[in-house]
This record gives C-alpha cells, structure tokens and sequence, in this order.
C-alpha cells in the first residue's frame, strides 16, 4: 500500500536529495489528502536520511570532525527518527488507498548541482577564511546550505583535514549549513505540500535543527566545565 511505501521511500530518496523528495512528498499529499500523514513521515525521514548520509561524507573526509560532530548528529538523527515516527504509525492507522507509487527523487539535475555547488563553496570557504577568518568560514558554510549541507560539511571538513581548521571550530560552520539547508527545507514544504503539510513537516525540520544545535551546545559546555 503507498501509505506504507511512503515512509520508506521518503528514507531512501533523502539519501539523493532530501529537498527534491520534501517536494515530491508534498505533491503526493497535495493530490492526495488521505495520504498526508504518510507524505510528512516521508518528507521527515528524508532528513534522516540527510543526517546520516552527512556522517558518512565527513567520515570519509575527516574522522576528528565526525567525532566532534557525534553530539550534534545523534540528536538530530534521534529527533527525525522519532518524529517520522509517529507519523509512520500514524499512516499505518488510515483507511487503505489506491494510489501510484512514489516518484523517484533522482535527477541529473541534483547530481550535477551537488558537484558543482561542491566545487563553488571549496573554493569560496577558502576564499573567505582567508580574507575574513572564521566568520567568513560561517558564512560560505550557510551560503552552501541553502542548496546542500552535504557539500558544506565536506567543504569543512576539507579545511580540517587541510589543517586550516581545528575539528571543534569545524562544528559550528557545518550546523549553519544544516540550518540554512532546514530553512530551504521549509521553503518546499510549504509551496509544495499546501497548509496542511507545511504545518506537520515544518516542525519537525524545526526540532531536528534545533536538536542538532542542543546537541552541540551540550558539548562545548561540557567542554567549558
């Protein structure tokens, strides 16, 4: 049944593009009302899928980053997978429904984004923490968020393997990625999906940045103390 294959496929599409799937959820649920809990739980899990993907490009850049990172991913991920949830069990409960399958969320036009928006921030992050040091860092990292927070994290994670920046200082760039990537987010939830979807689908992305940011916060006090 497709509100069963929702939540799955959300899962799997957010490991290509977690954006390009929120917007395709949000058509499904536009189309069809009856399979709205399923279309958020999908459009939810595609941000896990986005957290855990970012542990596995960072670890392949730099593992002192990912252990920094561990807080703020684990809170994250813990977040989405609860909130998709509760909206998985949530589809299972509805009546059942004919419908088409999910749509795939790979394009050619993603792939070739992600390289490019790759190349354009390595070379803008070294430009700007040259010229303005770690703020310039922050702001190249949230600039790339907009599109990819996979590729500002590798970006980031570039200069620590580089030895341009301390895997600590690392941290706070790559969830200013992750929060801007968020605010993109909630752009497509809320033009693809209609009220309904925007209100289920823009809290969790909301409480997924946040526990990213908590879980980070956690840390450097217990570093402070």
């Amino acid at each position: 049944m497709v509100k069963r294959i929702l939540p799955i496929a959300g899962l799997a599409s957010g490991f290509v593009s977690s954006i390009a799937t929120i917007g395709a959820m949000g058509a499904r649920a536009r189309t069809t009302p009856s399979l709205l809990a399923g279309a958020v739980a999908g459009a939810v899990l595609s941000t896990l899928a986005t957290i855990l993907q970012m542990a596995v490009v960072v670890a392949a850049t730099s593992l002192p980053v990912l252990r920094a990172l561990g807080g703020p991913l684990v809170c994250a991920g813990v977040a989405a997978g609860v909130y998709g949830l509760i909206f998985s069990v949530a589809a299972l409960r509805q009546k059942p429904e004919d419908g088409s399958e999910a749509g795939q969320a790979f394009s050619l036009a993603t792939a070739l984004g992600f390289a490019l928006t790759l190349a354009a921030v390595l070379v803008a992050s070294g430009a700007l923490r040259e010229r303005f040091g770690q703020a310039g860092t922050l702001v190249a990292a949230g600039v790339a968020g907009l599109a990819d927070t996979h590729s500002a994290a590798i970006s980031i994670a570039s200069l620590v393997a580089a030895g341009k920046l301390t895997p600590g200082d690392a941290v706070a760039p790559i969830l200013v990625g992750l929060s801007t990537n968020t605010l993109s987010k909630m752009i497509f939830a809320g033009t693809s999906g209609g009220r309904s979807f925007a209100l289920r689908v823009i809290p969790g992305l909301v409480l997924v940045a946040l526990a990213a940011w908590a879980g980070a916060l956690g840390q450097w006090g217990m570093r402070a103390g």
